[in-house]
């Protein structure tokens, strides 16, 4: 098994007794094509799992509208009764179609559903954090969420989940929300390319508040591809180590979530947390968000 070290080192969420390696790992794609349906090969799914747990991942990101259900059902499958020091988070606030579509669910009676489909397919009495995902699928707004946040501090206050965080949001709704409660982590949409969150990940990191960034590789433009790719090239690693070794030396609030439904690339992404980028290549990556 690898050591805190290997995987990053270690971070604490605010105000809970919860610490992870920095590593962890997303179970989106363990669900079928579009995250939707079941997988091809259930049985290699929950062995990507088991290794991520032998590996010393002790961060799984998740929610029941991957598959929908199917992602939480094979989590409980691989790994239950899970690992004392294992921190499942879920996402609330959204729902999927028969079309496979993605569609907002934020209501109070949606997200108490929500609550009771985690748990029962988790086999969880309560959940250890979940992030409320609001604005749109990609990006924040700036709508209040008062409304949705309120339901979510009922649902706390009734012991089914234990901690609140916060996906896709602005640093103005961060702060509404910390007035409401406490949130101990924010996940957003932020690589080496897509920068526009660098003043908020700063903001939260002089909080103590952890990061997870989501899409490491997203909206990357043709000549930030070929720049990652030549840099990779460069000191021999995939452009995926590359990418998740920046986000790790960024800021040492960032905690990793990256996702695959592969051994091989789950292998891959843990050794990312081993690569020790310079300062040379530093410049150059951090020049890629400005092109």
């Amino acid at each position: 098994m690898k050591t805190s070290t290997q995987l990053g080192g270690t971070y604490s969420f605010p105000g809970t007794n919860l610490t992870v390696n920095r590593m962890g790992y997303g179970a989106m794609q363990l669900s079928g094509p579009g995250i939707f349906g079941p997988p091809k090969d259930r049985d290699v799914a929950k062995a990507v799992l088991r290794e991520a747990i032998e590996s010393g991942v002790n961060h799984i990101d998740t929610s029941d509208f991957y598959g929908p259900h199917v992602t939480n059902q094979i989590i409980c499958e691989a790994l239950y009764p899970y690992p004392k020091d294992l921190v499942i988070v879920t996402k609330f606030g959204a729902v999927r179609g028969e079309d496979a579509s993605w569609i907002h669910a934020r209501s109070k009676k949606e997200l108490i559903a929500a609550a009771h489909d985690n748990l029962r397919n988790l086999k969880l009495e309560a959940i250890d954090i979940v992030n409320l995902r609001v604005g749109e699928f990609m990006d924040p707004d700036e709508n209040s969420i008062e409304e949705p946040l309120s339901a979510m501090i009922e649902l706390k206050k009734q012991g089914l989940i234990k901690h609140i965080g916060l996906s896709t949001i602005s640093q103005k709704q961060f702060e509404e929300a910390e007035k409401m409660t406490e949130i101990v982590c924010v996940q957003n949409m932020y690589n080496v390319a897509a920068r526009k969150d660098d003043h908020f990940i700063d903001y939260l990191a002089a909080k103590g508040v952890p990061y997870v960034p989501y899409f490491p590789l997203g909206g990357f433009q043709p000549l930030q591809v070929e720049a990652l790719n030549k840099i990779a090239e460069e000191i021999k690693a995939t452009p995926m180590q590359v990418a998740l070794a920046w986000l790790l030396r960024r800021s040492p609030n960032m905690l990793l979530i990256p996702g695959t439904g592969s051994l091989g690339h789950l292998r891959e992404n843990i050794q990312a947390a081993s690569l020790d980028l310079s300062d040379e290549v530093m410049i150059e990556l951090n020049a890629i968000g400005g092109k």
